[in-house]
């Protein structure tokens, strides 16, 4: 016998309610930063085990990695996790109520993500290429993670370090501004750069 429609619906209900529970453990939060981190290295060695003729062009292309995903970070923050959709919203500002908790994206879902993105460069892009630059953009998108843990984890000594952290502090108490956690680049480009009132008479 074939289970039935409202069966089948219920079980897809409790998976995914099974995974919500699952997003907001720290072994989650933790499994997924190691995951980033694998997945990245993992593109950009099999990158150079691939092709390693040209190291000046492989360094390039990781780097436009890195400047694509920056955007990304960007964008994904302003427009979809402070935007309309409920779905990003919601998770978001949980974050901002509670910034010392573990919700994140179930861990297997970047690495999904970043695979399939190399496997679709790889149609229309040389392989080492395609590796690289999705290398790129995941070990981008491991360093805003972990940039994001320590900033709300750690006290910061170094002037430099505690300036860096205190960017996007600034951020969970003016929401519409200081998008960019590992870069500042698209909040000095697109007008989103905090700028205390004093600075401004």
């Amino acid at each position: 016998m074939r289970p039935s429609t409202g069966t089948s619906q219920a079980a897809g209900r409790g998976a995914l309610q099974a995974i919500a529970r699952m997003s907001s453990t720290r072994t989650n939060y933790l499994v997924g930063q190691a995951a980033d981190f694998v997945v990245s290295l993992a593109l950009l060695g099999s990158a150079f085990w691939y092709d390693h003729s040209r190291p000046l062009q492989a360094v390039a292309v990781v780097l436009l990695g890195l400047f694509i995903f920056s955007f990304i970070e960007y964008a994904f923050h302003r427009w979809l996790f402070h935007g309309p959709v409920p779905l990003f919203e919601q998770g978001h500002t949980l974050h901002h109520e509670k910034p010392l908790g573990y919700d994140s994206l179930p861990f297997f879902f970047p690495p999904a993500v970043v695979l399939l993105l190399a496997a679709v460069l790889a149609l229309v892009v040389p392989t080492a290429i395609a590796l690289l630059l999705s290398g790129g953009i995941a070990l981008g998108y491991a360093m805003y993670g972990f940039s994001h843990l320590i900033i709300h984890r750690r006290r910061f000594n170094h002037p430099l370090a505690r300036k860096w952290a205190a960017v996007h502090h600034v951020h969970h108490h003016h929401p519409g501004k200081n998008y960019g956690v590992t870069s500042p680049l698209w909040d000095f480009l697109l007008g989103t750069w905090y700028v205390s009132k004093s600075k401004v008479r």
